[in-house]
């Protein structure tokens, strides 16, 4: 019988293959490497992680992971496969590298499912979410497009409480699934939703996908919720079931609440 097959993720070694520099916090492009296996994947040490007023020290890891657990429990795998473990800087998370196609070599005309362009250069159906001036002082517009994979997105958010899904978090993998990443600063217990997806705002939330919060819900009253309270608190395990609560009861999308509804930069 053969031998099961390595997962270089969760124990190969991680070789260090650079940096996303722009990144707030320390965040490094490896190979996780087990014998023949390779796996591309982004490694968040908990040590490079930037103290925040109003999220603990050395939570963000656990909160990424959590937040990958919702997403798994909800049968939406709108994040890319995330664990905790060792790393050459200490414990922090892995998460897969997600692959993207080339926008300027298909037949979008470029466009990313969240982009900028000009404002008379919106693509039909799509979502105007505001209007701002470049740095050469050019009249641009913030857009996304009206697509399910990223309204479900949208409805994770939620529920997760992101207080930072920028433009450049929403990636369209070769596989043809959009994922989210950089989930570091969710699942607080006040309201902090920051988000550019706001094209469905006031919008009701599909069935399928209420149907599935009506499970995440019953999930969490069990194993579940005790699973998650290993890397959040308990306060905010009961916060992330009554977001589930109030969505399921009026499931309506929000609408911002004027009070920096979109993070900055917005990319």
């Amino acid at each position: 019988m053969p031998a099961e097959e390595s997962d270089p993720l969760e124990s190969g070694e991680l070789t260090l293959i650079g940096q996303i520099t722009h990144a707030s916090n320390a965040t490094l492009v490896c190979d996780a490497v087990e014998g023949e296996n390779t796996v591309r994947c982004v490694y968040k040490p908990v040590r490079g992680e930037r103290p925040l007023w109003d999220f603990p020290d050395g939570t963000l890891a656990g909160r990424e992971y959590a937040s990958y657990l919702v997403s798994e429990q909800l049968g939406w795998g709108v994040i890319p496969r995330t664990l905790l473990r060792d790393g050459p800087f200490g414990p922090g998370m892995v998460q897969r590298w997600v692959d993207t196609p080339d926008r300027h070599a298909d037949d979008t005309g470029g466009l990313d499912l969240v982009d900028i362009c000009a404002p008379d250069a919106v693509p039909e159906g799509w979502f105007e979410i505001l209007r701002a001036t470049d740095m050469d002082g050019e009249p641009v517009a913030l857009i996304h497009a009206d697509d399910p994979r990223l309204q479900r997105m949208a409805v994770l958010d939620v529920l997760i409480n992101n207080a930072d899904r920028k433009g450049g978090h929403a990636l369209e993998g070769l596989d043809g699934s959009v994922y989210g990443v950089d989930h570091g600063i969710c699942l607080h217990t006040e309201n902090k939703l920051r988000t550019v997806l706001w094209g469905w705002a006031g919008t009701e939330v599909p069935g399928a996908l209420v149907v599935d919060i009506a499970e995440l819900i019953s999930s969490l009253e069990g194993e579940f919720g005790a699973r998650l309270g290993e890397h959040i608190t308990s306060g905010e395990v009961a916060a992330l079931y009554e977001r589930a609560v109030d969505l399921l009861a009026a499931p309506v999308m929000p609408r911002p609440n004027g009070h920096r509804p979109i993070p900055w930069p917005a990319f």
